[in-house]
């Protein structure tokens, strides 16, 4: 199956069919829900109090759900206009039935009930900039959405330039001390890198953490991005549950093989003419048999 990124601009390929299929697969409401606590986990973002989280490329509000639930209040903002649709839908109905909890106060199971949903929305395209006033947001996260950026639909669009539009207005739109984990699915090294290298030339400091890096289809990409150079970077995990390092971009997290030692033997004249009448017999060409045939020659000239 094709990249869903080859196939034009995300707001085509997020259609209303599309997304009504990508909110309904329980198998991708588990996956998103899975990155997303991962994302909230590298934030670090204070126990005691809720913060106020921009969630760039919400799609239809599945990572905002989990934000809810751990008690954040956040903005969405995708491409996607049926994506928003449906994370609309979604945020409506929360508060409906929020509503009608209160209408219903003498239930205590009803009070015991979360409250509407914390979430706004807004139609918007990140690779033009974020459109927020400076030091706006706790933190940032977006799940699966960063690596659109890295394609171009249009002579206007150049990778590179939108990438650094987009990482300059993250790093205005963010309260010094913020942090902002970025999941996202690079097709080479090479677009690891250029992600990397366009947020670290705005000025944050971080990296990017892998997890499950020798697993196909576990292996997970988070750019964690802070402005505390002198921060320990995140662990990535491996498949035992406990962490493992940071891997590099670009470096073969495969382990080398070692170099197997040709067997030694010194072959005897039999052997070599025997060799020799074999390949006659298959008709290839070799140098008749002399004197010379199967002597030893000195190590040095």
């Amino acid at each position: 199956m094709s990249r869903p990124e080859l196939t034009g601009h995300a707001s085509l390929f997020y259609n209303a069919k599309e997304a009504r299929k990508y909110d309904s697969s329980s198998r991708m409401i588990g996956v998103q829900r899975e990155i997303t606590e991962r994302a909230i986990e590298l934030l670090r973002l204070p126990e005691d109090k809720p913060g106020f989280v921009l969630d760039i490329g919400c799609g239809s509000g599945l990572s905002g759900q989990v934000l809810e639930e751990k008690g954040h209040v956040w903005v969405g903002c995708d491409v996607s206009r049926d994506m928003l649709e449906m994370a609309k839908e979604r945020i409506d109905r929360k508060r409906e039935e929020a509503a009608s909890d209160e209408m219903n106060e003498d239930d205590e199971e009803d009070d015991e009930d979360e409250g509407p949903s914390s979430g706004d929305l807004m139609h918007h395209d990140m690779g033009t900039g974020l459109p927020f006033r400076p030091a706006t947001f706790d933190a940032c996260i977006s799940i699966s959405a960063l690596q659109w950026l890295c394609y171009s639909n249009s002579k206007n669009q150049i990778p590179k330039r939108r990438l650094t539009r987009f990482f300059s207005s993250l790093y205005t739109v963010l309260r010094r001390g913020g942090r902002a984990v970025l999941q996202f699915y690079p097709e080479t090294a090479e677009q690891a890198i250029l992600i990397s290298e366009c947020a670290a030339k705005v000025g944050f400091a971080g990296g990017i953490v892998v997890d499950y890096p020798n697993s196909a289809k576990a292996k997970k990409h988070y750019l964690v991005l802070s402005f505390d150079r002198t921060a320990k970077a995140p662990q990535g995990l491996v498949p035992d549950g406990s962490l493992g390092h940071v891997r590099v971009d670009g470096e073969d997290s495969r382990k080398k093989r070692p170099i197997r030692k040709k067997k030694g033997g010194i072959k005897t004249k039999e052997w070599i003419v025997h060799k020799k009448e074999t390949q006659r017999k298959k008709g290839k060409n070799v140098r008749p048999d002399s004197k010379f045939t199967a002597r030893r020659r000195p190590h040095k000239f």
